[in-house]
């Protein structure tokens, strides 16, 4: 289930490193400007056992095609 795509809206995503979650912040650490990754984030970097939303069941692995674009 896709529950978010800048490629769909045609612009990219711009955020605050500390506004996302655990997994993400390991991840952007790493990557370099202009990096393509694939994430596949263990609950327990993401959302846990509370989940997200109707979308986001409780213990759920989520997986982002991320590109880094710039750092700000």
């Amino acid at each position: 289930t896709v529950f978010d795509s800048s490629v769909e809206r045609g612009e990219p995503a711009t955020f605050p490193v500390n506004g996302v979650i655990k997994g993400w912040v390991e991840a952007l650490q790493l990557m370099q400007v202009g990096d393509k990754w694939k994430l596949f984030i263990p609950s327990e970097l993401a959302y846990g056992s509370r989940g997200a939303g109707q979308v986001i069941g409780p213990g759920a692995t989520l997986v982002f095609e991320v590109e880094l674009l710039s750092i700000n």
